[in-house]
């Protein structure tokens, strides 16, 4: 009996559907045998059809499904458990060629003529996994450059609430990530800039007029420890999924703040020097003939005349004038050091000596300890460094009293640390100490310590204070040591102070 004209056109039609689809179509029986194979599934796999029927679909698998496969099919005749059937899920292909790739694959139950068959449906996930795996190296590549971005970047939506905050903002501003998300950026923010935050947002969302989007700007920004710092901002405005979103770029100023704040005072410096140089100039020839002529009218005195006295009254406030001139000029000539190898024990040990001689300060006992190798420094200069530490702590403590200068050294440094016994210095007063020509002293010219800060740093070293909390004040001066290669070609045998 032949099939009606119907039935021979709906076969012909479900023929050219299942040779015409896209996706992979295989049928196989209970015991896993391969009665169909479509077009698609032989350009997918790389067989064709006349390859693979009767043979085990386990062909078409790498392992572990290889192996699984005919247990799960024969438990699920047996129990009806289903990982597949009827669900589907995403598993791999095996390619004639041994290739590997991944398919999405269905797999519905039929019963023909009483027999159980099984048809699967596979479509190739190539691109889409190659597509994934592009998106995730982008993605992972940006990561890397945003989190090793020296610049702070932050991202906040139109409300003002932060959805991201990368590592250098971590770092710029001490939060952690998980501790600023959903809060609003002014946290981050010192007054005024917090009142004015959310307003200034609200009216660019209304009106359109940016300060700081798409311009930037410098403005202070707020650490977690409440310390305000300086920094420039740019704001980019972009739209994510319908949504208005902002990043700000922030780059910290304060080592450029710092950099041009002493640059100023260089510059004052200078100017200072330049005018201090000129009135020591001025004054230094004309102070010089009033001395000799009021020394002149002394010896025609009776010695112990009213009159003498008075002469010899104003010859010693010309040389305590004197001495304001020659530390105005050590002040305002730009230090010209000329290095030699030094050992820094026997030069402390020799101006601590010369200091001896003073009456005032005859009370004080200065203890030297510890040693370093020599350093390459001007001898002449150094003595004038540590004869005004050793002097400004002997009066820190009213000529008595005991003075530790410990001299130690590091890979690269010589440290002479001065260790007085006095009240020490309070904080407000600190900060000004090396200010020229300010002194809490009632004598005193204020330039000792600027004067020995900037003779220090004229041979690469540094002059640090401090002063701990029970007392006393340790001022400690580092230099950078000599090669001692270098030093005997260039700079001659080391110098032991006489």
């Amino acid at each position: 009996m032949h099939p009606s004209d119907p039935q021979r056109r709906a076969a012909q039609t479900l023929a050219a559907i299942i040779d015409s689809a896209v996706d992979g179509i295989v049928v196989i029986d209970a015991r896993g045998l391969i009665e169909s194979f479509n077009p698609a599934a032989e350009r997918l796999f790389g067989y064709q059809e006349s390859e693979v029927i009767g043979r085990n679909v386990t062909m078409l698998m790498p392992s572990p499904y290889r192996e699984e496969h005919d247990g799960y099919l024969a438990r699920y005749l047996s129990t009806g458990e289903a990982r597949i059937i009827g669900i589907g899920r995403e598993v791999q292909g095996r390619r004639r060629d041994g290739t590997v790739f991944p398919v999405h694959l269905s797999v519905g139950e039929m019963s023909i003529e009483g027999e159980r068959k099984f048809t699967g449906i596979l479509h190739d996930l190539s691109a889409r996994v190659a597509l994934e795996a592009r998106l995730r190296a982008s993605e992972a590549r940006w990561r890397a450059v945003i989190d090793s971005a020296v610049d702070g970047i932050i991202v906040i939506d139109a409300r003002g609430r932060i959805e991201a905050f990368i590592p250098a903002a971590e770092r710029l501003f001490g939060y952690q990530e998980s501790e600023v998300v959903g809060r609003n950026v002014t946290l981050l923010m010192p007054s005024p800039y917090r009142e004015e935050h959310d307003a200034y947002l609200a009216r660019y969302l209304d009106t359109g007029s940016a300060k700081v989007i798409g311009i930037g700007r410098e403005v202070a920004a707020l650490r977690r420890d409440g310390t305000a710092f300086p920094v420039h901002l740019a704001v980019g405005e972009m739209v994510l999924g319908g949504e208005r979103k902002f990043t700000g770029i922030l780059h910290d100023l304060t080592a450029r703040v710092h950099m041009e704040e002493r640059l100023r005072e260089q510059a004052a410096l200078v100017r200072l020097g330049e005018m201090a140089a000129v009135i020591a100039h001025e004054v230094k020839n004309p102070l010089a003939g009033i001395r000799g002529a009021v020394q002149v009218i002394a010896t025609r005195l009776a010695p112990e005349s009213r009159d003498a006295a008075v002469a010899g009254e104003i010859v010693a406030r010309i040389d305590t004038l004197n001495g304001l001139i020659q530390d105005l000029l050590l002040f305002a000539r730009p230090p010209q050091p000329k290095p030699a190898p030094i050992a820094l024990r026997p030069l402390v040990a020799t101006t601590a000596e010369l200091l001896s001689t003073d009456p005032a300060l005859a009370g004080v006992d200065v203890e030297i300890e510890g040693s370093a190798p020599p350093v390459v420094a001007d001898p002449e200069l150094l003595k004038i460094v540590f004869q005004n530490l050793l002097v400004n702590s002997a009066h820190a403590m009213r000529g008595r009293g005991r003075i530790r200068v410990v001299v130690a050294s590091s890979d690269s440094t010589c440290s002479v640390a001065v260790i007085d016994q006095g009240p020490g210095i309070p904080p407000e007063i600190r900060e000004k100490i090396f200010t020229p020509f300010f002194t809490t002293k009632s004598h005193g010219t204020g330039l000792g310590l600027p004067t020995a800060k900037r003779l220090v740093e004229a041979h690469q070293g540094a002059l640090t204070i401090e002063c701990p909390p029970g007392g006393g004040t340790t001022v400690t001066v580092q230099l950078p040591l000599a090669d001692a290669a270098a030093s005997a070609l260039e700079v001659g045998p080391v110098l032991e102070p006489v």
